[in-house]
């Protein structure tokens, strides 16, 4: 899955320059996002103490946002265009290495075609999309750990104002409780999207089979046999789903008003403004995400390691089945 484009001469260009060009990219990205960040607070100062400024200074606060957006737009878009070839590339490495293995086994193995055109590609696209969150996540920490920590001095709440860098504990405890629980609640999910990609596999096949001989194949009796089982997984899923994505809503809902919990009262009492307010409600929202990054792509995950525990067991087939 890894060595025949990370451990390939033909594809080292690609596999390590192409790392490294996205990590360039994710560190430019994260600096836009403290100036974003800073920039919130002396904008929402602006409008706190209109009588303090003109609108002139309101128009130059707008002007300096946008210098600051336009190149995360334009950093983004251009990063999510290259992360795509770049896991092309990665995806070819994989299918030529597999059918080179696939071609000089003797006995079939289930869902073969199905392994080499979709799994291949859909595990490199999703390790793409999860591995540019998680070392964006990291960056983000390292930017905005300090800021939080030294926003956390204005905490009002009289248990936490004495705690140095209260803000930052918070989101730390908050995203290792909300991991043990979606840990726990959604521990059948692997299983049963492995068993959901064998039951599609086998209807799939059934089908393909059936367009050169559906006499043999594709009976009344077998499709509907094929489908009840399909259904059967689907019906699990949708269930377990139901519950977890209850739990993961709620988490994520209840979060967006902490901050202001923590922090709102001191805005009535004279020691926050309102531009420190907003500028702690999105620092700890970015840090508080990026200790929660595999939470909030919970279900991505969960597809990862079916995929992953399909490709395994594909991959020692072909190996020993020569």
């Amino acid at each position: 899955m890894f060595s025949s484009f990370f451990a390939s001469k033909k594809w080292a260009l690609w596999a390590y320059g192409g790392i490294a060009l996205i990590l360039l990219a994710l560190v430019y990205i994260t600096h836009l996002n403290v100036q974003i960040n800073s920039w919130y607070a002396s904008f929402y100062d602006i409008m706190q103490n209109v009588k303090e400024h003109n609108v002139q200074d309101f128009w130059d606060s707008i002007e300096q946002f946008l210098y600051i957006a336009m190149p995360y737009v334009a950093v983004n878009m251009l990063l999510s265009f290259f992360a795509s070839h770049w896991v092309f590339r990665w995806r070819e490495a994989m299918s030529f290495a597999y059918i080179e293995l696939w071609r000089d086994t003797q006995k079939d193995i289930e869902g073969s075609s199905q392994r080499i055109q979709e799994d291949v590609y859909r595990l490199a696209k999703i390790l793409e999309d999860l591995g540019i969150k998680a070392v964006k996540a990291l960056m983000t920490l390292i930017a905005f750990i300090p800021v939080l920590w030294a926003l956390s001095e204005h905490m009002p709440l009289p248990v936490l104002k004495d705690i140095p860098g209260s803000l930052v504990w918070v989101a730390l405890l908050v995203s290792i409780g909300g991991l043990g629980v979606s840990w726990f609640v959604g521990i059948k999910l692997p299983h049963l999207e492995y068993n959901n990609q064998k039951t599609e596999a086998a209807f799939r096949k059934e089908l393909v089979l059936a367009e050169d001989d559906k006499q043999k194949y594709a009976s009344q009796q077998q499709i509907s046999n094929l489908f009840s089982a399909l259904k059967a997984n689907y019906y699990k899923l949708f269930l377990h789903y139901g519950y977890f994505n209850l739990w993961l809503i709620s988490f994520s809902q209840v979060l967006v008003i902490v901050p202001y919990v923590l922090m709102g009262g001191g805005l009535f009492t004279g020691a926050i403004t309102l531009g420190t307010l907003v500028q702690v409600s999105n620092a700890f929202s970015q840090v508080r995400e990026s200790f929660s990054v595999f939470i909030d792509n919970w279900t991505t995950v969960t597809e990862l390691r079916s995929i992953y525990k399909r490709l395994k067991e594909f991959q020692i087939n072909i190996k020993f089945k020569r």
